[in-house]
């Protein structure tokens, strides 16, 4: 192999190899990776030394140690790094103009002569140059090789990087940084010892043997790329520890699927593993192994050899791999329905075509704001974290970003007792609500099913409240007439039907004890009803009150009504048909707020479509979004995410730059609570993923506060360490996502009513896109007569003179006389 992963072990660096493309690729794209490589961009430095490490150039010592190794393999790793010219001009804009055409210059130079070099790998590397793996020509040595590589693309090498055990910080599997990848790089070909005085030995079998070294201690591996994570998810076995799949792995040679209906072999074994009480010790390896290629054999034909290529071995022989497998194989034929659960768990996330697509979170561009998946590619709904994941198993693609809206506010709601840090500075709750909007039979319950899971623990605790409540009630109205009434009870019930009654409602805030209620509503209209002008009226401002927790409250002379002011602590989710959302969205109230703060989701169009197929959600399933919830329910205390906050505030600014391009008010309106939905959806996912810490607390409640999380130095432990699940690109690509939907759908929902709060009535639905915008449609020098024929006469002079005043703040254009103005060059960075 010429691909070797460097990791650590009792101090020292040690070398295990990639066997295949997919492992090697995962390896790079791993969340962790991929956030490192950013803030090393960024100039983090310890963020780059947390960089993914591999070496090109040599094989392991016999005992699997990289220090001093003298055998080479058939490959060649050469850096190459960008050098200022000590030749004039030499300003600071000349210089990274010479930088940035050498950046472009390399790429082209190296891959037009990929077959003369025998190129195998190019990549970008963290620091703006390049890493090149190309073929070893055996009769010279490494540094021979390297000038001879220097030589045929006319690009100087890094001096300091000539010996065969260099190592390379890695980046990224994206287009932008691994440029160039051949398969020949997994090649298990023999290879020469480096130099003269090198070690005369077989290398193919110092090879086998390093592969061996490196298999049995795995565990090693995986228990130092984690940092003592304490359980192992699906994630971490295909991205931490891939050696552990079987000797295939992925291979290209294989003469057996490694794939069942599109689902990795690798992924099923991870979540058997994550089923059955995790992977196998020291000790019971044997057993575990055996009950695993029992149930394997079910889908894979029952074929031994079969079952041998994908196997994990934790350093178990073959000899004793093929006498397990054999043994599993001999026992009656019976199916197994943990398989059968498996796959049908995973294969609504993993298939594709129709309308199972899978939907992923690496590029939040949407192309269709109508479409809950238009225009999200990569990635995998995998992906997301504990709790998230399960609830969209056995449900359609094309369905999970409703499911996902309907879920949220709940989880928001068990995480009352978290505290977080907005763009802002000011200080927030998880406060969430959302509305899905589809027409009649267009498949809501699926909503519905999924949050019914997800609210069985307040379930069962408000079942034991309102008992209580109703034996006082049962008392006082049994009680004598001279008779004191016992005392109430005040009963915490945090589940409550989204018609209660305002009075209820402040007695239930009252009691809440700083929770959070939750209601969900099967139908928007009858709440529309129920709601008459004067109450639907305080239920607005409850609702908009609950996004901040803020104050409200209503006074009474009568004992009767119950009076108090209460902090409003209210998330809730709501299904309905678009003419409920219309009704109760008016042109006349659209403006007060509520829809801005209002996550808002719309099932796919079932018109003249075919009934769509659900699977079932697992006993498993269910019992990981109890420890979801547990899980949420644990955290109090201030939470910092720097990144999230980072990440969001350059979205906001950027959807600001679009909005006040396009003089787009509806889109400048949404945007700023749409981050903040956004914002807060990162946070309970973050939260999911391990949160402040690897092993949160578990069981309810605790009784006292976490120990609240501030300051540089807990910014550095949040910050994703190898193996971490903390605050890492994967929890702000699903926050950006998020708010990206959030944007568009409100904008579907609510823009044509608030547009026409803005436009004449024969204009009312017009609004410019990014792309056709009226800043980039005037001339270069223009009037105030070309903006005004522009914005087509709705718009009056001293908003004219306005959107001129804030270009020129903005440094857009500047004045050139009393009636012109010029466009000056923008930096949207």
């Amino acid at each position: 192999m010429s691909v070797h992963m460097i990791y650590y072990k009792d101090g020292a660096k040690r070398m295990r190899p990639v066997l295949s493309r997919p492992e090697y690729l995962a390896l790079r794209n791993s969340g962790e990776q991929i956030a490192n490589v950013a803030a090393a961009r960024e100039g983090d430095g310890t963020a780059k030394r947390r960089l993914l490490q591999m070496n090109y150039s040599c094989l392991p010592n016999e005992d699997g140690t990289l220090r001093g190794a003298k055998v080479a393999s058939g490959a060649v790793g050469m850096d190459i790094d960008w050098t200022p010219s000590p030749l004039p001009p030499v300003g600071e804009e000349q210089i990274a103009a010479r930088k940035e055409e050498w950046l472009k210059k390399v790429p082209e130079l190296v891959l037009a002569k990929k077959e003369e070099l025998g190129l195998l790998m190019l990549e970008r590397s963290a620091s703006k140059g390049y890493h090149l793996v190309f073929r070893r020509r055996p009769e010279l040595t490494q540094e021979e090789n390297l000038r001879w590589a220097s030589e045929v693309l006319g690009v100087a090498y890094d001096a300091g990087a000539k010996d065969i055990t260099r190592v390379f910080f890695t980046t990224t599997a994206s287009a932008e940084d691994l440029l160039f990848l051949d398969d020949g790089i997994f090649d298990p070909s023999p290879r020469s010892p480096e130099g003269e005085g090198g070690h005369h030995q077989d290398v193919a079998s110092s090879q086998a043997k390093a592969v061996e070294n490196t298999t049995s201690h795995a565990q090693d591996v995986e228990s130092t790329a984690a940092h003592a994570q304490a359980s192992k998810s699906t994630a971490a076995l295909t991205h931490s520890a891939p050696s552990l799949i079987g000797r295939a792995g992925g291979e290209s040679g294989s003469s057996f699927l490694l794939s069942f209906k599109g689902i990795p072999y690798s992924s099923i074994i991870a979540e058997w593993w994550r089923r059955t009480g995790g992977e196998p010790a020291e000790g019971e390896r044997n057993d575990k192994l055996h009950k695993l290629a029992a149930n394997l054999r079910a889908i894979c034909d029952n074929s031994e050899a079969w079952l041998l290529e994908i196997m994990p071995r934790y350093g178990l022989s073959e000899q004793e791999m093929r006498s397990i497998v054999h043994s599993a194989c001999k026992e009656p034929t019976k199916g197994s329905k943990m398989m059968t659960s498996i796959v049908d768990a995973l294969a609504p996330l993993s298939s594709s075509g129709g309308d199972t697509d899978p939907m992923s979170f690496d590029d939040v561009e949407l192309q269709d704001n109508r479409s809950p998946l238009g225009g999200l590619k990569g990635g995998s709904l995998r992906s997301l974290p504990l709790g998230l994941k399960e609830s969209l198993a056995g449900v359609p693609a094309a369905m999970h970003m409703p499911v996902l809206c309907g879920v949220l506010p709940i989880a928001a709601a068990y995480a009352d007792g978290v505290e977080v840090e907005y763009c802002d500075g000011q200080r927030q709750h998880l406060g969430l609500m959302s509305i899905i909007r589809g027409e009649q039979a267009s498949g809501k319950s699926v909503v519905k099913n999924a949050v019914d899971v997800w609210k069985r623990q307040l379930d069962e605790e408000d079942a034991l409240a309102r008992r209580r409540e109703e034996e006082w009630k049962e008392r006082k109205k049994s009680r004598k007439a001279n008779e004191k009434a016992p005392d109430d009870p005040h009963v915490l019930i945090r589940m409550v039907p989204v018609t209660v009654s305002c009075s209820t409602l402040l007695k239930r805030f009252k009691n809440a004890a700083g929770h959070t209620l939750y209601s969900f509503g099967e139908e928007l209209d009858t709440l529309r009803k129920t709601n008459g002008a004067g109450s639907w009226s305080s239920k607005y401002d409850i609702y908009r009150l609950s996004f901040d927790r803020g104050e409200w409250g209503q006074d009474y002379n009568s004992d009767a009504a119950e009076s108090g002011v209460v902090k409003v602590a209210y998330n809730w989710t709501m299904l309905g048909t678009d003419g409920a959302l219309h009704k109760c969205f008016k042109q006349d109230n659209i403006e007060n707020g509520l829809s801005s703060r209002i996550l808002v989701a719309e099932m796919p169009d079932s018109s003249f479509s075919k009934m769509p197929k659900f699977g079932r959600r697992s006993p498993e399933d269910e019992a990981r979004i109890q420890e979801a919830v547990t899980r949420l329910r644990s955290y109090s205390g201030f939470i910092d995410t720097p990144r999230l906050r980072k990440a969001i505030e350059r979205w906001v600014e950027e959807k600001r730059v679009e909005a006040a391009k396009d003089i787009d008010h509806v889109k400048d309106v949404y945007r700023k609570r749409a981050a903040v939905i956004g914002f807060r959806c990162g946070v309970i996912h973050h939260l999911l993923c391990g949160g402040p810490s690897l092993t949160p607390p578990v069981g309810g409640r605790t009784s006292s506060p976490a120990e609240t999380i501030k300051g540089k130095q807990e910014e550095k432990r949040l910050s994703p360490q190898r193996g971490e699940r903390g605050e890492g690109l994967s929890t702000i690509k699903f926050a950006l996502m998020m708010a990206e939907y959030a944007l568009q759908q409100q904008i579907a929902a609510f823009g044509e009513a608030l547009q026409s709060q803005y436009v004449d009535a024969s204009s009312e639905c017009q609004r410019y896109g990014t792309n056709h915008s009226v800043f980039d449609q005037l001339p270069p020098t223009f009037t105030l007569d070309d903006l005004r024929a522009l914005k087509r006469g709705f718009c009056g002079e001293s908003a004219l003179r306005k959107i001129i005043s804030r270009w020129c703040r903005d440094k857009w254009i500047e004045k050139t006389d009393k009636t012109h103005w010029r466009k000056v060059e923008i930096n949207n960075s």
